[in-house]
């Protein structure tokens, strides 16, 4: 699966430093692993769940290629006129996220890495809020009733077939929206850019019409972070 080009000027290694450095300190932290995070979790996310389906040999390895090696997400920028609205974009961002995720800086990290994640694998950064809003609500540690897990409501399965097993590295910030963003670019090359269909697959729920119309929704009200228009709460 190609990477599409990135934004050109580099920000700083900050944001996947601290990530990685927050994740081994929540690891250290409890004792049985995630579990301590697990019980002060909120409710179980109302998510649908992919299914598991066989893949070929090419897919199952392009997949894994695709979410292996996780760089810190470092947007680059091609000129002035893109680092300006980057900049907007996530000041415009962390105003209307401020109420679900009170600490500025774990705003910023989430939505660096959300506008890197959703370039690498070809997506529409809106579109990829859009979902995260309709699948978790934008929270963490979400779980659902099928399993399926953080952000993106990724389901365990996914570690397996293209990952190292492990499915709590699914509650990682830049893993979750990693596996997310090429799952969905998985479902939507199969769908022939049906992006219907492909929203339908991800949610485990194709050709019904009631979360692709709702991640579509959510998608247009974060597609004008940047442009300035006025802060919503």
């Amino acid at each position: 699966m190609a990477a599409v080009p990135g934004p050109v000027l580099r920000l700083t290694r900050r944001a996947g430093l601290r990530a990685a450095a927050g994740w081994a300190l929540a690891r250290a932290a409890a004792p049985w692993g995630l579990a301590a995070g697990l019980l002060a979790a909120p409710p179980a996310a109302r998510a649908g769940a992919q299914i598991e389906e066989p893949l070929s040999d090419a897919v199952r390895h392009a997949l894994r290629a695709a979410v292996e090696q996780l760089d810190p997400p470092e947007p680059v920028l091609t000129s002035a006129e893109e680092r300006v609205h980057y900049v907007r974009w996530l000041a415009d961002g962390s105003w209307r996220l401020r109420r679900r995720k009170p600490e500025a800086r774990a705003r910023e990290d989430f939505l660096q890495t959300v506008w890197y994640e959703s370039r690498r694998a070809g997506l529409d950064t809106a579109l990829v809020l859009g979902l995260i809003e309709v699948e978790s609500g934008f929270r963490r540690w979400a779980i659902s009733r099928a399993g399926a897990r953080g952000y993106m409501q990724v389901m365990p399965f996914w570690t397996r077939l293209i990952g190292d097993g492990d499915p709590d590295k699914l509650f990682h910030l830049q893993t979750n929206l990693r596996y997310g963003c090429v799952i969905l670019r998985h479902y939507l090359d199969r769908e022939r850019g049906d992006l219907f269909l492909a929203l339908g697959r991800y949610n485990g729920s194709r050709g019904q019409a009631a979360y692709p119309n709702a991640v579509l929704a959510a998608r247009r009200r974060w597609a004008d972070l940047g442009h300035g228009a006025a802060p919503r709460a």
